[in-house]
């Protein structure tokens, strides 16, 4: 059985579908239900028929009363209730915070579920609550019921509106409205300007078995004999009394024959025909009682094979009395009817010893019969819509004439969704959400919330699976031009048993008619605690696709937060819708609601309200199960909001936005320290006056207030300490004083006396802080806290700026970045993110009073911190609120002539702000004259890349491959072993904190040699999260089919020698690309590669060793924004042929060369050095010429 529980509040444990005369199997209880402590029932029965609801899908009619402005739409499963005199409508007028005060408490009953569900609805009756309650009729007949709660009249009491029987089905035989609990949806339809409650365990009742719903099939008789009649037909009657009483009136056919096959044949061409009662589309069914064997067993080879082809389901009963009176053998009658009845025999043959006993097998027979027309299979583990419980959910979407209705329970609780319009319903097939859910325990139960969401010009479909994978899962899909669904986009829970996808809000924020936000309910997710915080999924839309913005989690345990969702249009008035989102379980199961607050395209994720249910009333329980706030109840131009809780409706109702200013005034407007007109405490001082003056401004316009308020005013507040004198009194004789007011639109002023003490800091001026606050919390208007609610302001001392006091200043700006910048990119990341500017102002003139530096800046730098140099001047900066300006005070409250200043100011990077260029503009100015402003600004604008933190590594299981023998190798592949050894790899995406959210990585494999020889085989890629991860890899998955036949391959001779490496240089390759899309920070992802190196191409090839290499790249979607250090790497393996013999390589051959030369160069050279090479006989003859001079000289020397 599957209970209902979009509000996720603990109801009592017997809300369960009763079915009588029915004996469950064992184990069979509830599923996914609650108890009223909050005890989990989670239940896995396996009677299926016990454990689901659902409705039949017939289609409806208007029903209308002369007497009753209402009128019901009775269809398959829903009461589609609208008010025909006046439209309920929707005031979008804005309003603000959601009040306590005087908040209206209805009550009913808690066993009843009143206020499971809850809307407002106004015609021109009055405003209304329309509550749900369920289970109206505890504990006899839970049919449920809808409450006419009237808000803007005494009293609390609600008035029935008496539904239950409204949406009976009186054509329906068996329809069953027992414990339908009518209101567990309940929805406003815009188009009737009415609204739509469901009860999705409406029943109708098949022999002994619910269906959640089912069509019984009516039953006809027919006699035979020798020939053949109709007792009567299949719509012969309505009624299972009428048919019995006809039946008993039967009398009984006399004969010398029994032809049971001309019977059969007769029945088989007449009994199931339109006019005779028969049903295109029904199941056939056909019961053959006989006593007898038949005497025209010759026809049973034509006419059993006729009723198979016709798909005729048919029992065989075998009354053996006759048989078994006169002691005569059955086996040839058992025989006869068991090659009559349907297979298997034991399911569709029966026999019995005599007349009588036939009733003893009608209970069994009439389940077997049932069970066949309610999932067409006679397996009974196969349901299609009999459990469907369509209207478990419902959605009016922006096509008026479009209903969605949620049908978990249909196809095993796997779920559909069935549109519904005036003219048909549409039930989504199975087929349609299959491969998306991925389901494989038949319990995703899809539609268990369902939505749409617009772009402005094309809608959407939502329907939530919160136990899709046990995470949960949310579908969005449209419909084609052929009726057909066309899934666009899917997101999954983070978490096991969170339930996400429980519960689904759309929000167009700032109400231009398209969606911004798609929120997503995950009310059982758990926190580090172990308890069911909650959380809150935020999605943006891109033309159907889902992109996760973060999330708003509960603050206290087992809250159960978001639980509910609502949208209310503008509670702040600011022009932004806002988001109420409940937690019923909060406090104990006492419960609580909060408020965010829309803010341009999305919300804030700071909740900014949060209202306990027991402030309103100590014995408050589930506060906060449903919600609602689309209407202005009290017509004062805001929209209020309705909570839902066990057994009560609160309504609580919005307060005015008062946006309070105040203007402080001085007299005189400088401290002269020359003049003390004033005594105080005894002493003549110097004073001045204070007029404090305020105005408020209203939301709505109307009324204009007032509003109370206090304020408080604080001289001189950042001076507050014990060691700090005050510098000013009021004439309480402290620096505080603290007034009530009430505030209108026009100016309401006080003054005040302000002494001025002796102090030796008479040039900073002195503060006036004011600060207001409501006199009462629980007043109407309230303060609007998105406004200032504090204010300071300075009145200074004399100027000195001659006796004119008009100062005429020349500040001129300097700035310098502490960073290297060019023309290249500034590199930025998670550990160098700082960028600082040295800021230097000097004044050439007079003295420049209130000289600042305002610096504004680009949303992806962050204000940090600045440093003044250590001279003594101060510099105070301050960040303005709500805005990217920084200003820095300089030297307050002059920058005298010819002073220098400088400081440091510092940024951070924001790293979910990510954009091409830095930019910062630096502007001096004063409250003093300038009469030259070229030189008071600089302005800056850096490129920025971003590092992304994105690591590609990579595991394989193969680094060196020895080939066997060369003629060890096949050509036919009857498997991916025969191709050769695996080769695997994994591919690891690692990411870091830099927000990355789509990232390409492209895998490049050798396919081929250049000579046509395979190279790689590819046999599967697995991504992991298959979700996160998307290969365009179909086509070169085993290509050759080796897995379904085999394969025979050829390869030619080829040398490889010379060729270091096939990689896409040397060899043909194919690539595959991935898309890592919705990435999370500091994960990791993985594409893993099953492969087999083809044997015969290496054992063919002439080599001794070559490297087979796989190349992987990476970029990411922006890569001029977003970089990746390491971009590609390489997955090898080294193919290796032992034996084969070794190249000498070129170089070998030509150093040899070479060296060879060098070597005779150097032996020449030595043998010349050694004289080797020079010629004796002419140094012989110039020594014997020598000899000769010598001795004629000696001779001519020795003469007289």
């Amino acid at each position: 059985m599957l209970l209902k529980q979009r509000a996720f509040v603990p109801t009592p444990p017997e809300l369960q579908v009763q079915i009588s005369d029915l004996e469950p199997e064992e184990g069979a209880t509830c599923y996914n239900g609650l108890m009223e402590d909050g005890r989990s029932m989670d239940i896995h029965g396996s009677s299926r028929a016990s454990r689901r609801c659902s409705m039949p899908r017939q289609l409806g009619h208007w029903s209308c009363s002369s007497s009753s402005p209402i009128c019901t739409w009775q269809d398959e499963y829903c009461a589609d209730i609208f008010f025909i005199e006046l439209g309920f409508s929707i005031d979008n007028s804005q309003g603000f915070n959601v009040g306590t005060s005087g908040a209206k408490i209805f009550s009913g009953s808690a066993e009843e579920q009143f206020g499971y569900t809850v809307q407002q609805f106004s015609n021109s009756q009055g405003k209304w609550l329309l509550v749900g309650s369920p289970w109206k009729g505890y504990n006899q007949n839970r049919k449920g019921e809808i409450y006419k709660c009237e808000v803007n009249k005494p009293g609390t009491s609600c008035q029935a509106l008496n539904l239950q029987n409204s949406v009976d089905m009186p054509k329906i035989s068996n329809s069953n409205n027992i414990n339908m609990s009518l209101g567990l949806t309940l929805t406003p339809t815009t188009k009737n300007n009415g609204f739509m409650t469901c009860g999705p365990l409406w029943a109708q009742l098949c022999g002994s078995l619910y269906f959640y719903p089912g069509i019984c099939a009516e039953v006809s008789v027919m006699q035979y004999a020798v020939d053949t009649s109709f007792e009567f037909y299949l719509n012969s009657f309505q009624t299972k009394q009428s048919m019995i009483k006809a039946a008993s009136n039967i009398q009984q056919k006399q004969g010398l024959e029994t032809n049971t096959f001309r019977a059969i044949d007769f029945a088989r061409k007449e009994a199931f025909l339109a006019k005779n009662g028969g049903r295109p589309g029904a199941t056939k069914v056909m019961v053959v009682v006989t006593d007898g064997e038949s005497h025209d067993a010759n026809l049973r080879k034509t006419v059993i094979p006729a009723c198979e082809s016709q798909n005729i389901t048919r029992f065989g009963i075998a009354v053996l009395g006759y048989y078994l009176r006169n002691d005569i053998d059955t086996s040839k009658l058992i025989a006869e009817i068991k090659s009559i009845a349907s297979n298997p025999s034991e399911k569709y043959f029966f026999n019995v010893s005599e007349e009588a006993t036939l009733i003893e097998i009608v209970g069994t027979l009439g389940d077997r019969i049932f069970n066949i027309e309610g999932v067409g299979k006679g397996t009974g583990d196969n349901f299609k819509m009999e459990m469907s419980q369509v209207g478990f959910s419902a959605h009016q979407t922006r096509n008026k004439d479009l209903i969605l209705l949620g049908a978990a329970g249909a196809y095993n609780w796997i779920g559909t969704v069935v549109h519904q319009t005036a003219q048909k319903s549409d039930i989504l097939p199975k087929t349609a959400f299959e491969k998306v859910l991925e389901d494989r325990n038949h319990s995703s139960l899809l539609g268990y919330s369902v939505s749409s969401v617009t772009d402005g010009s094309s809608e959407f479909y939502v329907a939530g699976a919160p136990r899709a994978v046990h995470r949960g899962q949310v579908v969005v899909y449209t419909i084609n031009s052929q009726g057909q669904p066309v899934i666009k986009d899917s997101q999954r829970g983070d978490q096991i048993g969170s339930y996400f996808g429980s519960v689904l809000c759309p929000v167009d924020v700032d109400a231009d008619g398209v969606t911004d936000l798609l929120l997503v309910g995950a009310p059982m997710y758990m926190s580090e605690e172990k308890s069911e915080t909650g959380r809150v999924y935020l999605f943006t839309i891109t033309k159907g696709i889902l992109s996760n913005q973060g999330f708003l989690e509960g603050s206290q345990k087992n809250a159960r937060f978001g639980t509910a969702i609502t949208v209310v249009p503008d509670l702040n008035m600011d022009g932004f819708s806002d988001v109420v989102v409940g937690a019923p379980m909060e406090g104990n199961g006492q419960g609580a609601i909060y408020v965010y607050y829309g803010d341009g395209k999305t919300i804030r994720k700071q909740s900014s309200q949060k209202i306990i249910g027991t402030k309103l009333d100590p014995a408050m329980k589930y506060f906060g199960r449903s919600l609602d706030g689309r209407g202005d109840i009290n017509e004062d131009s805001i929209p209020d909001v309705t909570v839902g809780a066990f057994g009560k409706v609160v309504q609580l109702w919005s307060r005015a936005v008062a946006v309070v200013t105040a203007k402080v005034s001085f007299t005189p407007d400088k401290i002269s320290i020359l003049s003390k007109p004033c005594r105080y405490s005894g002493r003549q001082v110097s004073c001045f006056k204070a007029k404090v003056c305020f105005s408020a401004t209203f939301k709505p316009t109307n009324p204009l207030g007032p509003v109370d308020i206090k304020y408080n005013l604080n001289l001189d507040a950042d001076l507050q300490s014990s060691r700090v004198s005050p510098r000013g009194h009021f004439s309480n004789m402290d620096r505080f004083i603290q007034k009530d007011i009430s505030v209108s639109a026009q100016d309401i002023c006080e003054e005040h006396d302000v002494y001025v003490q002796e102090t030796p800091d008479l040039v900073n001026s002195i503060a006036l802080r004011v600060d207001v606050v409501l006199s009462y919390p629980d007043a109407n208007p309230v303060l609007d806290v998105f406004s200032p609610n504090a204010w300071e302001f300075f009145i200074p001392f004399s100027k000195d700026c001659g006796q004119d006091e008009v100062c005429f200043s020349d500040l001129v700006l300097s700035v310098e970045s502490e960073q290297k910048l060019g023309k290249t990119p500034l590199v930025v990341s998670q550990n160098k993110k700082r960028l600082s500017f040295t800021v230097t102002v000097m004044n050439r003139k007079e003295n420049a009073y209130n000289a600042r530096v305002s610096v504004s800046y680009s949303r992806n730098l962050f204000y940090a911190s600045f440093t003044p140099l250590i001279d003594g001047t101060e510099v105070k900066c301050t960040l303005m609120k709500d805005s990217d300006t920084l200003t820095c005070q300089v030297s307050y409250p002059a920058l005298r002539t010819d002073q220098l200043v400088s400081f440091v100011v510092n940024f951070d990077f924001n790293m979910n702000q990510l954009q091409k260029d830095a930019n910062v503009v630096f502007e001096a100015l004063s409250d003093s004259t300038e009469e030259t402003l070229a030189d008071n600004m600089f302005s800056i604008s850096i490129p920025v890349q971003y590092n992304s933190e994105i690591i590609l590594s990579r595991e394989s299981n193969l680094g060196v491959y020895l080939l066997e023998k060369e003629d060890n190798f096949a050509t036919t592949m009857k498997g991916y072993k025969d191709i050769g050894p695996d080769f695997n790899f994994n591919l690891k995406v690692s990411t870091g904190t830099v927000p990355v959210s789509l990232i390409y990585l492209t895998v490049s494999l050798p396919k081929s040699t250049r000579a046509g020889n395979p190279l790689l085989y590819t046999t599967s890629i697995k991504p992991s999260p298959a979700e996160k991860i998307h290969c365009a890899d179909s086509n070169q998955i085993d290509p050759f089919k080796i897995i379904q036949k085999p394969y025979t391959a050829q390869f030619t001779e080829e040398s490889f020698r010379g060729t270091e490496e096939l990689n896409c240089k040397t060899a043909t390759c194919w690539s595959m690309k991935c898309v890592l899309k919705d990435l999370e920070g500091k994960n990791d992802y993985y594409v893993n590669v099953t492969t087999n190196i083809w044997n015969g191409t290496f054992a063919m090839a002439d080599f001794q060793y070559v490297v087979l290499s796989v190349r992987a790249d990476i970029e990411t979607s922006q890569p001029d924004l977003l970089f990746i250090e390491q971009k590609n790497l390489k997955v090898e393996v080294k193919v290796s042929k032992p034996g084969a013999k070794g190249d000498v390589p070129v170089g070998v051959i030509a150093g040899s060369v070479i060296g060879g030369l060098l070597l005779l160069a150097l032996a020449v050279a030595l043998l010349w050095k050694l004289g080797f090479f020079k010629r004796k006989y002419q140094p012989l003859m110039k020594n014997d010429e020598n000899a000769a001079e010598h001795q004629e000289l000696q001779e001519n020397s020795e003469a007289p």
